[in-house]
């Protein structure tokens, strides 16, 4: 299938490592110019370098916080410099931390606000006007499946990130008209350090090992593994592609099966 998206400027979020950096490999894969972008120096300028050793595509490492609108528009703002306007945005963050609602106070809620939805917004803002320009673009947004299903001890992403949901139907209605896209992939279960972070605190409440808490979460998922980045990532690459043009305003869940909903 001819994706339609050799040399065009693609932008992936807190890429150093996990999806955001399997998203930005498999753009590059497909010729797109990348810029990525992370809080460390040294991890995104060492992601950048073996995207580029592999691809032999040139990836562009800004160190941005997602958390810090200033630094995103920044990093937009080098971007369209070094290569020209961004014509595939994928806004990624990590998830805000675990916790319930008597443990949760107001600064959690806040940072989860500024790492999640108001990130995103941020990246959107940013990039909309040149791809209204120019008739052509692509918004990934990758979330998780607790946009259709709560997950138990994850109240902040369960509710803030079903919030940007509506925000992506709302701008896929009213950027339609203009050749853009709007859509968003809902990981499940994927073998990064998110998960295993996670799979430590449901040990510790558990009282049972790592390997335990690990097993039990496959076991719930039907193909009966975690998933691999690089299968988020194919799922990114072809809703930014020319194949795709025909799909906005969709959840796309990628999550072996896990999501028990219709």
């Amino acid at each position: 299938m001819e994706l339609g998206i050799e040399g065009k400027v693609a932008f992936v979020a807190a890429a150093s490592k996990g999806l955001g950096y399997a998203t930005a490999l498999g753009l590059a894969r497909e010729g797109a110019r990348v810029a990525i972008c992370s809080r460390t120096k040294s991890e995104i300028r060492a992601a950048a370098a073996a995207i580029t050793k592999e691809t032999g595509v040139e990836v562009l490492a800004l160190v941005a916080d997602v958390t810090k609108s200033k630094e995103l528009i920044a990093a937009v703002e080098a971007t369209v410099a070094h290569f020209g306007p961004i014509e595939i945005l994928v806004p990624n963050s990590g998830g805000p931390p675990a916790g319930t609602f008597e443990s949760l106070g107001h600064d959690n809620w806040q940072e989860a606000l500024d790492s999640t939805l108001f990130s995103t917004t941020t990246l959107i803002r940013a990039v909309l006007p040149a791809m209204k320009s120019a008739g052509w673009g692509r918004i990934v947004v990758i979330t998780s499946t607790s946009v259709r299903q709560p997950i138990a001890g994850l109240l902040l992403s369960n509710t803030i990130r079903a919030g940007i949901v509506g925000l992506l139907k709302t701008l896929a209605n009213e950027y339609a008209a203009f050749g853009i896209t709007v859509n968003n992939v809902a990981p499940g279960s994927y073998d990064t350090d998110r998960l295993k972070h996670l799979h430590e605190r449901n040990a510790k409440l558990a009282n049972i090992t790592f390997e335990e808490a690990r097993k039990q979460a496959e076991q719930r998922i039907p193909v009966g593994r975690l998933g691999k980045p690089q299968e988020l990532a194919n799922a990114v690459v072809f809703l930014s592609s020319e194949a795709a043009a025909y799909i906005t305003g969709q959840t796309l869940l990628v999550d072996g099966g896990q999501t028990a909903g219709l």
